[in-house]
């Protein structure tokens, strides 16, 4: 149906909304871990936030158009493991720097004409630490059971997507195209994206 439960996950800004005041609450309740288990910490961010990436899609788009054609299907989906990593631990340090924060979502003024029949929708954030303002950018595309996944994240003004693209072409440049060892060679070194507190 073409009308929209404005609180249901087929809302793009409801699903992005839900689910980042879902991390607040974590990150709140997790404090101390984050000196004590950072790795534990860092994991109950990835938990929440694994699901809503379409892990697949932005994989191939980090690797690029010729660079996936000429991997194998084993080399993609090793890719995508490993890129998730990189993805989920950029995500993760970057929200664990900042203690107090409240993140608002920007939700526009007619829902229903913003969100029907669109297949790709950009929902903004303002992330406020107390000290400082971040906008975030979540890039969304709508999946065949009228859910949305997470294809890019732009956070204050450093695009994650682009980053890894960049860093993966470099990488393979140097290894002259070879994919395994371009692979192998994957470190990811997106760090903070450059969004320290």
């Amino acid at each position: 149906s073409s009308s929209i439960n404005l609180w249901s996950d087929e809302n793009p800004y409801n699903f992005i909304d839900s689910n980042a005041q879902k991390m607040v609450i974590v990150l709140k309740e997790n404090k101390s871990l984050f000196l004590e288990d950072r790795q534990l910490y860092e994991q109950k961010i990835k938990e929440i936030f694994e699901p809503m990436i379409d892990f697949r899609r932005v994989a191939a788009t980090v690797m690029g158009k010729k660079y996936y054609l000429a991997s194998s299907k084993e080399q993609r989906a090793e890719f995508v493991v490993i890129f998730k990593d990189s993805l989920l631990d950029t995500y993760a340090e970057t929200l664990a720097q900042w203690e107090n924060q409240t993140i608002t979502t920007i939700f526009p003024e007619n829902i229903e004409i913003q969100t029907n029949n669109l297949k790709n929708i950009e929902v903004q954030q303002t992330l406020n630490t107390g000290s400082s303002k971040y906008p975030i950018s979540y890039k969304l595309r709508k999946n065949k059971d009228n859910s949305w996944s997470i294809v890019n994240i732009i956070v204050n003004g450093v695009n994650l997507g682009l980053t890894f693209r960049n860093q993966f072409q470099a990488l393979a440049i140097k290894n002259n195209g070879n994919i395994e060892s371009t692979l192998n060679g994957w470190v990811s070194d997106a760090g903070d994206a450059g969004i320290s507190g």
